[in-house]
């Protein structure tokens, strides 16, 4: 079963296509760097930070908890908006309330393969349409897309879901990500045009 979730614009504008995008069918690859080689016996995924367990799973062990495939709207910051993308993968709440964030936690890190890092408000990922996303359009996630592991944000641009993700870490204050320390926006609204600070 395939959840929509392609109406989430109605949030935060009035159209589905957020100003100064373009609709493409293509799935066009940006990272800042080479994709990193994926070893499943070897790759873990840790919670840690401002929560009341710190988590660590195995990448059979990730699989094996609840998720669910949305179709969802892709936004990058460069320009172009993909509609339609069926992700598969275990809402950002999910993680959460396994980890049991303390109260004094704001701000999330995630940490990809690839020394990747970007920051969201707390309230930003307490949404099931944050998906830690393994897999896209009925099969795995293809590894210059993320694979095995990536962050998927339909309410913010694109750099916002980290790809290769290996870390999720609960943050008490505020800390800025690889891209916006270079000056892109903290909140990456699409809909307001939230591309550079």
């Amino acid at each position: 079963m395939v959840r929509d979730v392609t109406d989430l614009y109605e949030e935060f504008g009035e159209d589905r296509l957020p100003p100064g995008q373009r609709k493409t069918e293509a799935f066009p690859v940006l990272s800042k760097s080479g994709t990193p080689e994926f070893d499943p016996e070897s790759w873990e995924l840790t919670v840690t930070g401002a929560v009341e367990d710190e988590l660590s799973f195995t990448w059979d062990e990730f699989r094996d908890l609840p998720g669910e495939t949305q179709r969802q709207d892709f936004h990058c910051v460069t320009g172009w908006s993909k509609f339609d993308c069926e992700f598969t993968g275990v809402p950002f709440p999910e993680l959460a309330d396994r980890a049991g964030v303390r109260e004094d936690a704001v701000h999330v890190m995630f940490y990809g393969m690839d020394d990747y890092t970007t920051d969201l408000p707390l309230e930003d990922c307490m949404t099931d349409e944050v998906l830690l996303a393994w897999g896209y359009n009925g099969d795995d996630l293809p590894p210059d897309h993320g694979g095995p592991l990536r962050v998927v944000t339909p309410q913010k641009y694109a750099y916002k879901g980290s790809k290769w993700v290996t870390g999720i870490e609960f943050l008490t204050e505020p800390e800025r990500g690889y891209w916006e320390k270079r000056g892109y926006s903290r909140t990456a609204d699409p809909w307001n045009e939230e591309r550079y600070s």
